[in-house]
């Protein structure tokens, strides 16, 4: 019995044996499945169990898709499957509901959108815990925390770029992650007060790289932190040389102008516009600063 519950044990932490079936779980699941648990065949049981979770999601019954989740994930927390999407059922889908549920007050829907973006957050990070090799799980929490439609219910919008940032640079670090990761850590990095000059500094390391990372946000970010870096810069040189033509940064820097939701930084834009416009004979009527900006959505449009 010792030498079999230390291998047991051994063959638990290295993953190739599942962890014993709660009791809990066994309840949960009834008296067939739990015996065809029992008998090594869990994944199958937490298959029949997603098709039941999705027919919860088309009736929009969101508690039973939440409890049918963490039970799937009981039998099966190794798969990354799982957690992503019960994470998404609950921060996307439910929270989504709640915004267009007209039959609740508009306080209550609130809450409940926001409760719903927490229990995912929370979700997926018990699945990286599970699972903290995993790179995927780790760039859905990043993208999670910096997403301009989720972010606001975290509430402090400096913390939620710093743990999306982090997120993204452990996904990185997995030596797995597909290339998009390592730009967006950058891209939440630029939205925390206060961290400019890292920053800046990983703007120039990735923009060094090659064109796979010269997107138009890279290039209106890189704008954006050298001139915090730098108040004298010379903004139009600058413009021109990153966007090649002032046509290009004239549209490039309009459209970072207007990205209020996604909260980027705009130091130097304002007046790097100005500039342009001269340059291109652009009518004071028609200046993109003439128009109001868009707003910046999220709760307190939502839920008026």
């Amino acid at each position: 019995m010792p030498y079999e519950q230390a291998l047991g044990n051994s063959l638990r932490d290295a993953g190739l044996f599942p962890p014993a079936l709660q009791i809990t779980t066994r309840d949960k699941i009834g008296q067939t499945s739990s015996a065809v648990a029992l008998g090594g065949l869990r994944t199958l049981v937490a298959t029949f169990l997603n098709l039941r979770a999705f027919t919860f999601f088309t009736e929009q019954r969101w508690q039973d898709v939440e409890e049918t989740f963490n039970t799937i994930v009981d039998l099966a927390p190794r798969t990354r499957y799982y957690w992503e999407t019960g994470s998404w059922h609950m921060a996307y889908n439910a929270a989504s509901y709640y915004i267009n549920d007209s039959k609740l007050p508009p306080l209550r829907r609130r809450e409940a959108w926001r409760m719903s973006i927490l229990k995912g957050r929370a979700f997926l990070e018990r699945g990286i815990r599970n699972n903290p090799d995993d790179w995927s799980m780790l760039a859905s929490l990043g993208f999670l925390l910096s997403d301009s439609n989720k972010y606001p219910a975290f509430r402090d919008r400096n913390a939620s770029f710093a743990a999306a940032a982090e997120a993204y640079r452990k996904s990185d670090e997995t030596g797995k992650a597909l290339g998009y990761v390592k730009r967006s850590a950058f891209y939440a990095l630029a939205r925390v007060e206060g961290r400019e000059a890292e920053a800046l500094a990983e703007a120039r390391r990735l923009y060094a790289q090659g064109k796979i990372n010269h997107t138009p946000t890279m290039k209106a970010l890189l704008f954006v932190l050298q001139a915090w870096e730098n108040p004298q810069m010379d903004l139009l040189a600058s413009a021109i040389e990153i966007f090649e033509t002032p046509e290009n940064a004239y549209e490039a820097l309009s459209a970072h102008w207007e990205r209020t939701r996604d909260g980027f930084p705009v130091h130097g834009v304002s007046a790097a516009l100005v500039q342009l416009e001269d340059r291109l004979a652009i009518p004071k009527d028609q200046s993109v600063l003439s128009n109001p900006l868009p707003p910046p959505g999220g709760p307190d449009e939502w839920f008026r």
